[in-house]
C-alpha cells in the first residue's frame, strides 16, 4: 500500500467511526466537539476533513441526516422503504451521472472461468477506503473494497475468474476509481460473470437500486419469482460490483441496514455519503 492510499483508508476509517456514532445517538444530536473527539482529530482538523470527504460541514450534515423523520414517515404511512428515501437513508434522484451498461459474459465463457480472458487490476482508494478492480476489453468485471491484504483480495478476483491471464496496473485503476467516485460521470460498462440467475437479480438491482433503497423481497418480485427472497439475497451477496450495482441500498423489510458484504460500517458510511452528496448537490444547485 503507498503511502497516499494508507492516508486515505485511514481518513475514511475515521469518517466510518464518526458516521456509526452519529447513527447511534441522532436523537441528541451530538456535538461537533464530541464528533471530533471519535475522529480524534481537533475541532478544526476534523470538519476539515469531513467536508472533504462529504462535501458538506459536519453541522450541516447532521441537520440534514433527521433520521427521526423515519419514525414519523413509518406511523404516518407505514411505508419502510419510503421512509427511508424520505429519511436521507439515501440520497434522492439521481447520486452521479455515470452511465452505467451491462454486459454478461457467455454461459460457455462463465464456465471457462475466464479462459482466454485478459484482466487489468488493480488497487486504489476511494471515499470508503481501498478497492481492488479488475476490468476485461468488454469492461468493468470486478470492483471490491480491500479490508485485508492484496494477497487475499486478490484470491477473491481468481475464484470468479480461475483461468483468466491477470496483469496488474494501479494507474489504470486510479483513473477508474477517479471515474467513479470523484467525477462521477462518463460511460461504465459492466461485464459480469455469474450465473443466469446472479446476473438476473444484478441487473434489477442496478435498475431499482439507483432509484432508492429497496429490499430482498421486491427484487424478488422484480425478476418475476415472488417467493425467492432468500436466493435473491445470497445473489446480492454474492455482487461482484461494489457501489455500480448498488447492493448496499438493499435494506431489510423492517428499515434495518441488514448485512453486508463488505461490513455493516461501510455500508452505512456509503448511505451516509450518497445523502450528504446529495444534500450538498440540492444546496448549490
Amino acid at each position: 500500500m503507498t503511502q497516499t492510499a494508507a492516508i486515505e483508508s485511514s481518513a475514511y476509517r475515521r469518517m466510518e467511526r464518526v458516521i456509526a456514532h452519529i447513527d447511534r445517538h441522532h436523537e441528541r444530536q451530538p456535538r461537533l466537539d464530541e464528533l471530533a473527539r471519535v475522529a480524534g482529530l481537533s475541532v478544526f482538523h476534523f470538519s476539515r476533513e469531513f467536508r472533504r470527504w462529504a462535501g458538506l460541514s459536519p453541522t450541516r450534515y447532521l441537520r440534514t441526516v433527521a433520521l427521526s423523520v423515519a419514525k414519523q414517515e413509518l406511523d404516518q404511512r407505514g411505508s419502510v422503504l419510503a421512509a427511508a428515501w424520505a429519511a436521507g437513508l439515501s440520497g434522492g434522484g439521481r447520486l452521479h451521472d455515470l452511465f452505467v451498461s451491462f454486459d454478461a459474459v457467455t454461459p460457455g465463457e462463465y464456465k471457462d472461468g475466464g479462459l482466454g480472458v485478459r484482466l487489468r487490476h488493480g488497487y486504489a482508494a476511494s471515499p470508503f477506503g481501498r478497492i481492488h478492480a479488475a476490468f476485461s476489453a468488454r469492461g468493468l468485471t470486478h470492483l471490491a473494497f480491500v479490508d485485508g491484504s492484496d494477497n487475499a483480495a486478490l484470491a477473491q478476483l481468481k475464484v470468479r475468474w480461475p483461468r483468466a491471464t491477470l496483469d496488474r496496473n494501479d494507474e489504470a485503476i486510479a483513473t477508474l476509481a477517479a471515474q467513479i467516485f470523484i467525477a462521477r460521470r462518463g460511460k461504465v460498462t459492466l461485464s459480469l460473470s455469474g450465473t443466469n440467475f446472479q446476473v438476473k437479480v444484478w441487473q434489477a438491482l442496478l435498475e431499482f437500486g439507483s432509484r432508492g433503497p429497496t429490499s430482498y423481497s421486491e427484487l424478488a418480485r422484480a425478476i418475476g419469482q415472488p417467493t425467492a427472497s432468500r436466493a435473491v439475497g445470497q445473489a446480492v451477496g454474492a455482487n461482484p460490483v461494489a457501489w455500480l450495482i448498488p447492493c448496499h441500498r438493499v435494506l431489510r423489510r423492517d428499515g434495518g441496514l441488514g448485512g453486508y458484504r463488505w461490513g455493516v460500517e461501510r455500508k452505512r458510511a456509503m448511505l451516509a455519503w450518497e445523502h450528504a452528496t446529495s444534500a450538498g448537490a440540492r444546496a448549490s444547485g
